[in-house]
């Protein structure tokens, strides 16, 4: 080990090479302690090995500078935040190439133990399996043992219930006095616009004479950053044709806009986890 003092603290130098086989120097300050500074060299220098024998939490981290480069910004905080909380404090220290679906098995009985909805448990599991699918494609692992272990959970709920059309009528007098809320709920509930969809939506997006809305991006708010992506997925672009009636209550809504730029976003709101709005 390298753990050297760097005054009241503890710093770390070594060599490696990377995936090209090319040498560089590693230097990384502000440890606490020598052991920490061992331990952070241990954990770098597995996860540059590139192979499965390394410790389930070290080959996340790999997984994860992969994934952040492919998945939307959301997702992969998604992601992070299940996996991080849920998955590695039971597999950490195991080598991924000695995990068995018997742990898997024991891991998805603590789990159903605490409690939480089927589609919940459903989402947790795919996203192990999902790691250990990434570890069979690209760093041959023999078999993924989630596979044997079998699957815990529902991919959907129970019946969804919907607002019946006098339902949102009554919703509708709530607002009356919230002409950027009554709107908003006006186009989610007759156009089926995802809540992102609608949040993005510009006056460029709207073709009054034509009655048409275009669907091509998605807004998020992610730690304090107003953040607009493309939608969920390639097929969620399109183009919605709206009635005579909701075009002349998006007329009027707009005529009420003053000085916005056609660029600039119709609705002020930002999302919270319940998906309700908040201004």
């Amino acid at each position: 080990m390298s753990a050297t003092r760097d005054g009241k603290m503890w710093r770390c130098q070594f060599y490696y090479k990377d995936w090209q086989g090319v040498s560089h120097k590693k230097n990384k300050r502000g440890f606490k302690t020598k052991a920490e500074a061992e331990q952070w060299e241990r954990d770098f220098l597995q996860q540059q090995q590139r192979n499965l024998d390394i410790n389930f939490e070290n080959f996340v981290q790999i997984y994860y500078e992969d994934m952040e480069h492919r998945l939307r910004e959301n997702t992969m905080r998604t992601k992070k935040f299940i996996i991080d909380l849920k998955i590695i404090p039971y597999f950490k220290k195991k080598n991924m190439n000695e995990i068995k679906a018997s742990d898997i098995r024991a891991w998805q009985n603590a789990l159903m133990k605490k409690g939480y909805s089927e589609t919940y448990l459903k989402t947790v599991n795919n996203q192990l399996s999902a790691i250990f699918n990434y570890a069979v494609r690209y760093y041959d692992l023999k078999d993924n043992p989630c596979r044997k272990a079998g699957s815990i959970g529902k991919s959907h709920a129970g019946e969804k219930e919907f607002w019946t059309k006098q339902e949102f009528k009554q919703f509708l007098v709530t607002v009356e006095n919230k002409p950027e809320t009554k709107m908003a709920f006006l186009l989610l509930y007759w156009t089926g616009m995802r809540i992102g969809e609608l949040l993005a939506l510009t006056y460029n997006d709207i073709d009054l004479d034509k009655r048409t809305i275009s669907v091509n991006k998605s807004y998020q708010r992610i730690e304090g950053r107003d953040i607009i992506t493309p939608p969920k997925t390639p097929k969620s672009k399109r183009i919605i044709t709206i009635s005579p009636f909701l075009t002349e209550e998006l007329k009027e809504y707009i005529s009420h806009l003053y000085g916005i730029m056609a660029d600039e976003r119709m609705f002020r709101f930002t999302l919270i986890s319940n998906n309700y709005f908040n201004q």
